[in-house]
């Protein structure tokens, strides 16, 4: 769009030379002075390091380079940042230990070097959270965000709307969509305003303070996409296509270059089956571990809802999982024995659109369910069904037969992965989303999933459990 992001600033090139030099200091201090991990019989002074702090640091400058730390920098994940960090530190260090082994100076301390990789870690990565958090509290107050409009709500137009939601860090401010179907148009998806079809838009971008639009129609429309992007040009407005590569039924792109000449590969969205193997490993090992460890939490939790009121300690329920196939999902009782029964007395109440219930004062609840509810503890026994393979630790919301029936066509997608404890849309803003946002997330999760994704989402969940954040 109009701000560029592409490359790294002067301040920030400045801020990691500084922090790399800085690194060589604490590591001579903390190998001389406090003589940290062994005690040197020699001493040497700091300017006998000046060399190798020049060296190091523009070893780094060059990983950082090769590695892409920079590229899209503020479009990444902090953890995606650090992974970066480390793998850059890691190739210069090696370096060095091997250009001291080879050279074999009496001045220089191997292990001071390890010190100074480990401390560029932290001052990096530290530097890294800070810059992410400060960034992330200025687009809340709505300063450096791209705001956008989107032209077209079929698959490819919800592909960037779930992008856009899964990752914040990006920075897209979404104003609304067009579309010139009306059932789209007319309709919002979640926090995504529908704004009616296309004629709208050279009016839209008059009335609103817009960077750029995004034009994902098909390909068949092209004269339609050209007469956008003149309209845009007029108003000096940018715009961008969302190629729709055969409407996204293949979705992962490999993009390559032949002599300049680019070259497209498409792959079918799947899972690999060494990947799912290990994702099952860690599934039966963190369900284990859980189970054996959180047992005597677990009995209190069942003393408590028995002494609370009359009842079962455990909740059975039918829900949809992988391909559709049904299963009996545990969880510790919340509400009151003829909860379920009430359910059509309250829907009028119902706090989110969709085919799912949400109420935040539902009188269903009782008093160890409420809260069971706010800090996620009703959800444990689940890894029985993690265990025996109805759900995985991470993964789409597992949903009712009855919100199934009530699905759009694109909904139905989010059941092609298997059901998940934790997921996407839980360290979203869980019940604060609404329905559409939620399928959104756990669509985007199944498109994009990787074990660093899970990994990521795992570590996430912690502070969203604690915090207590859209939990009801």
């Amino acid at each position: 769009m109009t701000k560029d992001r592409q490359g790294p600033s002067w301040w920030m090139l400045l801020t990691d030379v500084v922090l790399i030099m800085a690194s060589v200091g604490i590591a001579y201090w903390l190998r001389y002075e406090v003589q940290f991990l062994r005690d040197v019989d020699f001493d040497h002074p700091l300017s006998t390091y000046v060399p190798f702090g020049l060296l190091y640091t523009l070893l780094m400058m060059m990983m950082f380079q090769i590695d892409r730390v920079y590229k899209h920098r503020q479009g990444r994940a902090w953890l995606d940042q650090t992974y970066s960090i480390i793998n850059a530190t890691a190739k210069s260090v090696v370096i060095l230990l091997a250009a001291t082994f080879v050279t074999q100076p009496r001045e220089y301390s191997r292990l001071l070097l390890l010190e100074a990789g480990v401390v560029s870690i932290l001052l990096l990565s530290i530097a890294r959270l800070v810059e992410n958090v400060v960034i992330q509290s200025l687009r809340a107050r709505g300063v450096d965000v791209i705001r956008v409009i989107i032209v077209g709500a079929g698959e490819v137009g919800r592909t960037v709307m779930r992008t856009i939601a899964a990752r914040p860090e990006l920075g897209y401010e979404v104003i609304g969509f067009v579309d010139d179907n009306p059932e789209k148009g007319e309709n919002d998806l979640g926090r995504f305003k529908a704004m009616g079809g296309v004629h709208n838009l050279p009016g839209l971008i008059s009335e609103n303070d817009v960077d750029g639009v995004l034009i994902t129609l098909p390909w068949m429309y092209h004269r339609k996409i050209m007469s956008i992007v003149n309209e845009c040009n007029r108003r000096e407005v940018e715009a961008r296509i969302v190629p729709d590569l055969f409407q996204m039924s293949l979705s992962r792109v490999d993009v390559d270059d032949l002599g300049g000449v680019p070259l497209i590969g498409v792959q079918e969205v799947g899972f690999d089956r060494r990947t799912l193997l290990m994702k099952r490993a860690i599934d039966v090992t963190g369900a284990l571990l859980g189970l054996m460890l959180g047992a005597p939490l677990y009995a209190l939790i069942a003393l408590a809802i028995k002494l609370d009121s009359p009842g079962p300690v455990l909740f059975r329920q039918t829900r949809v999982g992988t391909k559709g196939r049904r299963f009996e999902i545990v969880k510790f009782r919340s509400m009151h024995m003829d909860a379920e029964m009430e359910l059509d007395r309250l829907q009028d109440q119902n706090e989110v659109d969709g085919p799912i219930f949400k109420m935040k004062e539902d009188p269903r609840r009782t008093r160890v369910g409420r809260f069971l509810r706010r800090t996620s503890l009703d959800e444990l026994p689940q890894l029985w069904n993690v265990l025996v393979g109805d759900m995985s630790l991470v993964g789409p919301r597992p949903p009712t037969p009855e919100e199934v029936e009530g699905y759009q066509e694109w909904h139905k997608r989010r059941l092609d992965g298997r059901p998940g404890m934790t997921g996407l849309w839980q360290v979203s803003g869980r019940s604060l989303l609404s329905f559409d946002e939620s399928a959104l997330l756990d669509i985007y999760y199944i498109e994009n999933w990787t074990l660093w994704l899970d990994f990521k989402i795992l570590l996430r969940t912690v502070p969203t459990v604690l915090s207590g954040e859209g939990a009801y």
